[in-house]
């Protein structure tokens, strides 16, 4: 349970970095008590996300990801960004990922800002 919850809280940091840095993506509230419960829902739903859909996603395009020796996972990660923002918008989340490269941009943030978090606080 705390390693879900460790997983969660890194998830939503690096969300919220990349809703900072990247101007297609907003994550709108009044304070920031309503942003940071807004991107905890929000690192939940990818984290859904992430666990039920890209291994499907994943395994449909195997000979893409042997074609481009793996790139294509940049493609796949704003994919689900871009899922994870459509499911916000349907649960009435103030968090949105306007267009394509807004979201392969997020999704490489998420992924490099994740990444520093997981080694710093990374599995005991």
């Amino acid at each position: 349970m705390k390693n879900f919850v460790i997983k969660t809280l890194i998830n939503a940091a690096a969300i919220w970095v990349a809703a900072w840095i990247v101007t297609g993506i907003t994550l709108s509230g009044d304070d920031w008590g309503h942003k940071t419960l807004t991107v905890i829902a929000v690192a939940l739903i990818f984290g859904v996300v992430n666990f039920l859909i890209k291994p499907l996603v994943k395994l449909l395009s195997l000979p893409l990801f042997i074609l481009t020796l793996g790139l294509i996972t940049f493609v796949v990660n704003a994919l689900m960004l871009w899922l994870t923002s459509w499911a916000s918008d349907k649960l009435s989340l103030d968090f949105h990922v306007e267009g394509f490269w807004s979201a392969l941009l997020g999704a490489l943030i998420i992924s490099v800002v994740s990444w520093g978090l997981n080694l710093a606080f990374g599995d005991d």
